[in-house]
């Protein structure tokens, strides 16, 4: 499983989905700039053909000053589960729908993402994370449940303190690569950066070196246009997703202001899974809905300490968070 197709993270804000809908075209303009388990009863959104959208011409390149890993000061995350940052906010109750398609053995199959900002909380490292709560359909099948972890710094940076995926094939668990940042020799990486410029070398997005996670991500463009089922938007930034040992093949993701990400697309002759998502919908769970998915992640967390007794294990368990606006 190539940890740079992971999509967690997926967060848009309500605030700027008042823009115009698209016409359907699906365009982007711009210029550069192990135990058995059964999967949670979660039926996968209605399929649509995915849009086909022509994979990013990606400009930038490695920029000097580059570190394997992140530094950063525990000590700043004062109000940690407030996550305003511009390009990528998370609202407790937003929930997102991402549909499209990827490659699996040669064969294009319809890929659909709903993802949830809980309103839980998990502290890692002393820090308090908000949850984030994925479930990953391929061909109106669930085959990924997982739980991230995010957290904003005071300077308005996101970062990420690991996630816990459990992976199915026929109804059944067969893994759960976990990284928690301090367990294993794993690092918090940076999710989305406070100011992000063109230029700036590429950064990690978490070290979980037990599992293979090594993902890097830089900005490749600025002030592009795209649209999408759920709207238009200008000035978005556009990332580019790596990992170093996997040269040319790149996870593209296209952040709108006061959004997050609206689009992800491809690039590179080695990217073998051609992803393509746009968000299709976004809602505000009402209390009791908000309330079901609490009960399942809880679930998949109570689950999680049985299958990862060395990792999860050894963190304490979700609360509800009271900080977030």
């Amino acid at each position: 499983m190539r940890s740079a197709r992971r999509l967690a993270g997926l967060a848009i804000g309500l605030s700027a989905l008042a823009l115009a809908a698209c016409g359907g075209t699906g365009s982007e303009t711009g210029s550069s700039g192990s135990a058995s388990s059964s999967p949670p009863s979660t039926a996968a959104p209605s399929s649509r053909s995915a849009a086909s959208s022509p994979p990013g011409q990606v400009t930038s390149s490695p920029s000097l000053g580059e570190k394997e890993t992140e530094d950063v000061d525990l000590g700043t995350f004062t109000r940690s589960t407030v996550v305003d940052n511009a390009w990528f906010p998370l609202k407790p109750g937003t929930q997102l729908v991402h549909k499209g398609a990827s490659t699996v053995d040669g064969e294009r199959l319809a890929h659909d993402v709903v993802l949830t900002v809980t309103d839980l909380v998990k502290e890692i490292e002393g820090v308090r994370n908000v949850v984030i709560y994925e479930l990953d359909f391929t061909d109106g099948t669930l085959n990924e449940a997982e739980l991230a972890f995010f957290a904003q710094d005071d300077t308005g940076t996101v970062w990420h303190f690991g996630q816990y995926p459990e992976v199915y094939e026929n109804g059944k668990l067969v893994e759960a690569p976990t990284w928690i940042a301090g367990q294993q020799g794993a690092k918090v990486g940076i999710t989305m950066k406070a100011d992000p410029q063109l230029g700036q070398p590429s950064y990690s997005q978490g070290w979980g070196p037990a599992v293979d996670w090594k993902d890097r991500a830089r900005l490749a463009k600025a002030n592009q246009k795209t649209c999408v089922p759920a709207g238009c938007y200008t000035g978005v930034l556009v990332t580019e997703e790596f990992v170093t040992a996997e040269p040319d093949a790149f996870q593209l993701k296209y952040y709108a202001r006061g959004v997050g990400t609206v689009r992800v697309g491809w690039a590179g002759a080695n990217d073998q899974d051609k992803e393509e998502l746009e968000l299709v919908k976004a809602v505000t769970l009402d209390p009791a809905a908000l309330a079901k998915v609490r009960r399942q992640v809880l679930a998949l967390e109570k689950h999680a300490y049985q299958v990862s007794k060395t990792v999860y294990g050894t963190t304490k368990p979700m609360t509800l968070n009271t900080a977030a606006g």
